[in-house]
């Protein structure tokens, strides 16, 4: 039982920490799509159908037939922390896209033993009780074609919500935008501003004063209410696909380049206030109907027991199977450091829609 009280006052330190930390709202740098997971998620220069609502918006423009949706589900730490996605993207005309996207991360039945000692100090299971802390962002994407061949513009809109059982919650917006350049059939380009506008997050905690002398009686500072801010964050891409050899078979390959503007992280190039995390990825088909992936992210220097440093990275693969409008992508890839053995499996579907006959035009 003590375990879990410690978590339970480790992830309230964690809260109050982050209203002025450069680790904000971490849950929408995850990603979404087993596609761009098998790809050490390098796809901002390429992808063009409904997950570029979150990878790159302008890429929306790339929807075909009249809806697009997927849905993802992941589970992080041997199944305590649950990753869901849902999007869905529709094609105004031949220059115009809008998207709807929702993400959930969150750990569900955490169990609360503040209370497990009452006040005449016997401990009652029965005051055991558990909550859920769930961070949700809801986002409305509009993308369009620009007027020189093969470029197109996007922006997202995102609305984010944070809570911690009755204990805690925020409500906070924020816009991304992006830019995709189609120069020809082989090579493509991308920008991707995340948080453009820095993104707000508005705390409020609700304590009661028995919880606030469980935080006095541990040390813990009593968290306040605050606001959270997110900064900018750009992302550079290049990709370049070929086909090769037996007819329909095809190779692709992207590079990207996170720039963070946040203060020194630990990333290939790392400094301050500006800190680059490249990232790869590459992908094998044939027809579009079976695909190969791999990829690398995550580059960190790592230091072992007698101080000396070492480079880590993290590899990623994937397998993708599409049929006559439908998806099926997986993922095999490694959540946290380099040296860390947590292997996640991430499963996406997408499907593509064609409008009813008898559809209102």
């Amino acid at each position: 039982m003590r375990y879990f009280l410690t978590s339970f006052l480790l992830y309230f330190s964690f809260i109050t920490f982050s209203q002025t930390s450069k680790y904000s709202n971490e849950f929408l740098a995850i990603g979404v799509g087993g596609e761009a997971f098998g790809m050490g998620n390098s796809v901002v220069a390429q992808c063009n159908d409904v997950t570029s609502a979150y990878w790159n918006p302008a890429g929306l423009v790339g929807v075909k037939g009249w809806v697009e949706a997927s849905v993802m589900h992941s589970e992080f730490f041997a199944g305590i922390a649950k990753y869901d996605y849902v999007g869905i993207a529709h094609s105004i005309n031949d220059k115009s896209s809008i998207g709807f996207s929702f993400i959930r991360f969150g750990v569900d039945d955490i169990p609360n033993t503040t209370q497990l000692i009452d006040n005449n100090g016997v401990i009652n299971y029965d005051n055991v009780t558990s909550f859920t802390a769930g961070d949700y962002a809801f986002m409305g994407t509009y993308a369009t074609k620009l007027k020189v061949e093969g470029m197109s513009l996007g922006g997202t809109f995102k609305v984010i919500h944070r809570k911690v059982g009755d204990f805690a919650n925020s409500w906070g917006f924020g816009l991304d935008a992006g830019w995709q350049y189609k120069r020809n059939e082989h090579w493509r380009f991308g920008l991707m501003a995340r948080d453009v506008s820095s993104t707000f997050n508005a705390w409020v905690f609700n304590l009661d004063p028995q919880m606030q002398q469980v935080f006095l009686a541990t040390g813990n500072e009593i968290p306040s209410n605050g606001l959270e801010v997110t900064l900018p964050r750009i992302i550079l891409a290049t990709a370049f696909n070929q086909n090769i050899g037996t007819k329909g078979m095809n190779f692709g390959g992207e590079i990207d380049l996170d720039i963070t503007t946040d203060g020194r992280r630990n990333t290939l190039i790392s400094s301050d206030p500006f800190s680059i995390d490249p990232h790869a990825g590459m992908q094998l088909s044939y027809k579009n109907i079976v695909k190969l992936r791999g990829g690398i992210s995550g580059i960190q220097s790592f230091k072992n027991m007698d101080n000396t440093s070492y480079w880590g990275v993290q590899p990623n693969l994937g397998l993708g199977i599409g049929i006559k409008g439908f998806n099926l992508d997986y993922a095999f890839t490694r959540l946290g450091d380099a040296k860390a053995n947590f292997y996640t499996h991430v499963f996406s579907v997408k499907v593509k829609l064609s409008k009813p006959k008898n559809a209102i035009k």
